[in-house]
């Protein structure tokens, strides 16, 4: 089986990342992007060195997807580690095992501490869990590869406490541009719920208060359903399974085809098969689907079910971001929840790692409740509006400092001139990133023109650096160059290459230091 482009990359990384003595790293990759391909590729190459390797998971269907999918791209069959079934005595050189299982004392003492050179975690953002860490604790020299959608966490115990380092991630709008998925329409509907009185534990929202607060809105849902989703194959998750029992046969009075699902539902197979084929238009479930299962065809979602967890909503999103003959594109219904906390997930989630832009994005929706706005689009606008938020700030900020006579560019002009989005909407996740920027990064980034004392951590001085590097590597301007040019009005300096600010420079200089006649700062483009 041949790896796509960015597949090939992430294996490539992961192994860089262990070649350098890094033991524990991640890989982040969207739901529907073949993450199971690639750690299926990256145990064949352990075997291939020698490896005996445990792929560990907390689900049954996981483990066999898993097992199902190493056999079909590598060839190698894999032994079970789960309730009667054991790996030991056997010639198998990967082992697909239950945490839940391994995690018991009787059944580790069984594997001496060498016995799995390389641990691959699937759905990694559960493994903070204390059955997880006893297992991974019983084999402290292995490898060990995290695997999910996305590192967050609910009970907001950053995955970074654990990892060390993030091999490599690939972002929701990177594949659907590509075209490896299926590109997403946020429809927000004109219906406030009120959640200010849920309450939150093991960082989420209850789901028994929410399916209380939800009770009332079910009928008028229904009724927004039957607007925006006649003719979809649609997926519905709520807090409860009751609430989505009743759910289900309010759709059905409304005249939908609805189905429902559950973790003790004995005809689970048969119902997820039929909607698959098309006799359920709707499925209901409360929280089982969002791991482990696939149907390609589903291009609606609507989450009932509000979290605080992106990892969680990512889960459920993800559900529809398959790509499927026919389908242009995935519907995601939204509410206006009304909650007095700010960390609920919102569609802008999937798309925006800065904070702001995501909240942004979030008020530009809800002003367009009713229409349905393609993900990527509101997300570039809402970054752009923020981008002119920072921009006036900023103007300011540097009105302030002219009286200041400062030679060093403040941090947040650099990466606004070199419009570096990923840099001023940073925010640090391993325990490295977080400590303060060492003597050594402040004098390298003084030495390099940057004000270090306006640098808040050690990550984001280290990419800083690095960017600083590459640019000077690919011949674009300094920050010396940015300064001096910005605070004579040019715009976005950042841009431009390093060979035009100093023909420009020069040519102020030979003014006596003032801007030649004919060029209007706030105007002027170089010559590439």
């Amino acid at each position: 089986m041949e790896l796509r482009p960015y597949q090939q990359e992430a294996m490539d990384c992961i192994f860089g990342e262990w070649g350098k003595g890094i033991s524990r790293t991640l890989l982040v990759l969207p739901t529907g992007c073949g993450k199971t391909i690639v750690f299926a590729k990256v145990a064949e190459e352990c075997v291939r060195r020698g490896d005996r390797v445990l792929v560990l998971a907390h689900r049954g269907e996981l483990l066999e997807q898993a097992a199902d999918k190493i056999g079909r791209a590598t060839g190698l069959g894999c032994a079970t580690e789960k309730a009667g079934s054991s790996c030991l005595n056997t010639w198998f050189r990967v082992v697909v095992g239950s945490v839940q299982t391994m995690m018991r004392e009787k059944r580790l003492e069984q594997f001496p501490e060498d016995y799995f050179k390389t641990i691959i975690i699937d759905e990694a953002h559960h493994c903070i869990s204390g059955s997880y860490q006893k297992v991974l604790q019983h084999f402290p020299d292995a490898k060990v590869l995290g695997v999910t959608a996305t590192p967050d966490r609910g009970d907001m115990r950053n995955l970074g406490e654990f990892f060390e380092s993030m091999a490599y991630e690939y972002t929701l709008p990177k594949a659907i541009k590509a075209g490896f998925l299926s590109p997403i329409k946020a429809l927000t509907l004109p219906l406030k719920m009120d959640l200010s009185g849920v309450g939150v534990q093991a960082g989420d929202f209850k789901s028994g208060d929410l399916a209380t607060a939800l009770d009332p809105y079910l009928y008028q849902i229904a009724d927004e359903m039957a607007k925006y989703c006649r003719g979809r194959k649609t997926v519905v998750f709520l807090p409860l399974v009751k609430t989505s029992r009743k759910f289900r046969d309010i759709l059905n009075s409304k005249g939908f085809s609805a189905a429902e699902v559950n973790g003790e539902s004995q005809d689970r197979a048969e119902v997820l098969s039929g909607f698959d084929a098309g006799r359920y238009n709707v499925l209901c479930n409360s929280m089982l689907l969002t791991e482990g299962w696939d149907c390609p065809s589903v291009d609606c979602i609507v989450v009932l079910r509000p979290t605080k967890v992106r990892s969680l909503y990512s889960q459920m999103v993800g559900r529809g971001t398959r790509l499927s003959p026919g389908k242009d594109h995935l519907l995601l219904l939204d509410f206006l929840w009304h909650t007095e906390r700010h960390e609920l997930c919102h569609p802008a989630d999937l798309v925006c790692t800065d904070r702001e832009v995501a909240q942004k994005m979030t008020e530009n929706l809800g002003e367009a409740a009713g229409m349905a706005q393609d993900l990527e689009a509101a997300g570039s606008q809402a970054a752009e509006d923020i981008v002119a938020q920072r921009e006036e700030a900023l103007a300011k900020k540097l009105a302030e400092m002219k009286s200041r006579k400062k030679k060093l560019v403040d941090p947040l002009q650099f990466e606004m001139s070199i419009q570096a989005e990923d840099l001023s909407g940073y925010v640090p996740a391993f325990g490295w990133e977080m400590a303060p920027a060492s003597d050594k990064q402040k004098a390298a980034l003084e030495k390099m023109g940057i004000m270090p004392d306006e640098v808040e951590n050690a990550g984001k001085a280290a990419k800083l650096l690095d960017r600083l590097g590459k640019r000077r590597e690919e011949g674009l301007t300094t920050p010396k160059q940015i300064r001096f040019l910005e605070g004579r009005g040019f715009r976005h300096v950042g841009t431009w290459r390093f060979e035009a600010a100093k023909d420009l420079i020069d040519r102020i200089a030979g003014n006596g230091w003032r801007v030649p006649h004919g060029i209007t700062p706030q105007e002027y483009i170089p010559e590439r």
